[in-house]
């Protein structure tokens, strides 16, 4: 009895010491600390999914269902659901929480915005997930969506911010050009956004960014001791799998490095084997050469190793695969989202009279979207080469960064 005892005693220190080394207070701590201020005397609705967490990985909807003075009326999901059972693309319908029995509206079915009949009975709109920072992930269109209805529906939105996992300064990849909004590319921000949520909520309100330039009423639970510095892993909480291809904090920063190319289905980029968005891989590569003639860009903060490899479904299942996996020595120094093009680049010379676009014609479509705009995609079929792209990749960055100034919270 006494040893168990001791051995619980030296279990429960250790996760105190684990939960002392957290830098960062999300808004969900942060609110729970307010004693839930915002929230008193209203009917409350929760859009969130498992990323929806706090330190010690209690879920926002327990916490908000147990708060004595909060009333959680309803739960809205996201892709992927509540739950994150479901995988990309998958259309959800409406159930009611196993645990709760609240009712969940799927937003991400039949509906992708709030209806007024699913807002029926709510004051207040909360909104609580993990970002990844990359425009094409959805979840930050259903932010944008939800905060047009809440605005057309007279119902106050709240963001419980988190850190963005790639951090606040990196940006990079154009503008989304008109004729290429869409659900992966919501709105007029580089793929690289660099913003928070709550900084994005502030941006699309305030700058009437949103359907027909209306705004809502806004507030935003602002994180504690984060920095535009910290990627993911520097603020010392735990990574929740934020969807099925992300299980990693260190997933979202290869997401951005191949997902655009992804979009193509020419190439496969480790879905479907053990190292999603981390590899670029097809039938008949030189592994060792491809890996060779990526080192030799001497692309900052990169390394690329020769790999071998059978997917287990999706594209390529059961095919055996070569190519290479993309290691980040130094994150502060990589460019992320421009390697999956210098890849092209690169296997062009092995394959000379391979064209992944034109053999994946049915797919550019939702690359272009992806993109923000054809132009890139035009502009480097030509020649493969990347520097004919760069200048279009980053000239709306500095403006970009100006315009969202006003609406940065963290320094």
């Amino acid at each position: 009895m006494k040893k168990s005892i001791l051995l619980t005693l030296v279990f429960t220190l250790f996760i105190n010491c684990i939960y002392a080394q957290v830098k960062v207070k999300t808004g969900i701590e942060v609110l729970r600390e307010r004693n839930f201020d915002i929230l008193k005397g209203k009917r409350v609705g929760l859009i969130t999914n498992p990323t929806g967490v706090d330190s010690r990985l209690k879920s926002t909807v327990d916490i908000l269902f147990e708060a004595e003075d909060v009333n959680l009326v309803a739960l809205y999901a996201p892709e992927h659901g509540i739950r994150g059972n479901f995988t990309a693309g998958h259309q959800l319908e409406d159930e009611h929480d196993e645990k709760t029995n609240l009712p969940v509206y799927s937003l991400h079915g039949k509906l992708r915005k709030p209806t007024p009949e699913i807002l029926s009975g709510v004051d207040i709109l909360v909104y609580d997930i993990q970002d990844i920072g990359s425009r094409s992930y959805t979840y930050i269109s259903t932010l944008g969506l939800a905060m047009e209805a809440a605005a057309e529906n007279n119902i106050e939105f709240v963001v419980l911010d988190r850190p963005n996992p790639l951090g606040g300064e990196k940006m990079e990849g154009v503008i989304t050009r008109k004729g290429f909004f869409s659900f992966v590319s919501q709105f007029a921000i580089p793929y690289v956004h660099g913003l928070t949520a709550g900084e994005l909520a502030k941006f699309l309100n305030y700058e009437k960014m949103l359907d027909k330039g209306v705004q809502c009423k806004l507030t935003v639970v602002e994180m504690q001791g984060w920095t535009r510095d910290m990627n993911f892993i520097d603020t010392k909480l735990q990574w929740v799998m934020s969807s099925p291809h992300i299980p990693h904090a260190e997933s979202t920063f290869f997401y951005p490095i191949s997902g655009i190319l992804g979009e193509l289905y020419g190439y496969n980029i480790g879905i479907g084997y053990t190292l999603p968005f981390e590899v670029f891989a097809g039938n008949n590569i030189d592994a060792e050469k491809l890996a060779n003639d990526m080192n030799a860009l001497n692309l900052p903060g990169l390394i690329f190793r020769p790999v071998h490899f059978r997917p287990y479904y999706s594209h390529a299942k059961d095919i055996e695969q070569h190519g290479v996996q993309i290691h980040i020595v130094d994150y502060k120094k990589a460019q992320l989202s421009l390697v999956q093009f210098y890849f092209l680049q690169e296997v062009r010379k092995q394959e000379p009279n391979k064209d992944v676009f034109e053999e994946n014609a049915k797919r550019i479509n939702m690359f272009d979207k992806v993109c923000g705009s054809d132009e890139v995609r035009t502009k480097f079929a030509k020649n493969y080469k990347v520097d004919d792209i760069i200048d279009i990749w980053y000239k709306d960055i500095p403006e970009y960064r100006k315009r969202i100034e006003p609406y940065l919270i963290y320094k």
